[in-house]
């Protein structure tokens, strides 16, 4: 991953990363207040325990990814794309992007997902590579959209196609900023080692 140049941070980054774990921890008791007022929300255990594990693996990822660098725009750059996956997941398992969350269309994002993964393991975390992965990702999101207007996925659903239009320019906004930060991480990198 890009190298640790220097130790700093100290309390100010851990008041940082306390606040991020107490607001992961709002986020997840949203639900049980909105399920006192409204019965549009009615979440069961699996579906705390299913929001409760994604929030963590998003948390602890983005902690591992602090630690191992002190590039500011690397860190930026994780934490956009962490923050594109956890919304793409958490959007599609709660309300579907392509009409509702059953729709069998939505499995598509799966594939995006899976090109980000894939791609930065590929990239061996390096910020060049990851650059190049999350533009791939970028381009399976919008390559997606368009799928499932051509083909009409969805459109049972009221919101369509302005739904699905506006959530794709969204996420590969996402995907794309993300991979301007790792190019941005790569270049401070190259000059970094460049400087005498």
């Amino acid at each position: 991953m890009a190298g640790r140049s220097e130790t700093g941070g100290g309390q100010r980054g851990s008041v940082w990363r306390i606040s991020a774990w107490i607001i992961a921890a709002l986020v997840l008791f949203l639900p049980l207040v909105a399920m006192q007022f409204t019965d549009e929300v009615n979440w069961d255990v699996t579906d705390f325990a299913f929001a409760g594990g994604l929030i963590v693996a998003t948390g602890v990822t983005f902690e591992l990814t602090a630690r191992m660098t002190n590039n500011k725009a690397y860190r930026a750059a994780v934490g956009v794309a962490l923050a594109a996956a956890f919304s793409l997941v958490w959007i599609n398992a709660a309300v579907g992007i392509i009409g509702s969350e059953n729709n069998p269309a939505n499995l598509m994002y799966g594939g995006v997902l899976a090109v980000g993964i894939v791609g930065a393991i590929i990239a061996r975390f390096k910020p060049s590579g990851m650059a190049r992965a999350f533009f791939l990702t970028a381009l399976t999101q919008g390559m997606v959209g368009v799928i499932a207007l051509a083909a009409g996925l969805g459109s049972q659903a009221p919101s369509f196609p302005e739904a699905v239009v506006f959530l794709t320019g969204f996420f590969v906004a996402l995907w794309l900023l993300s991979a301007y930060l790792f190019r941005k991480a790569a270049q401070e990198r190259t000059s970094a080692v460049a400087a005498p």
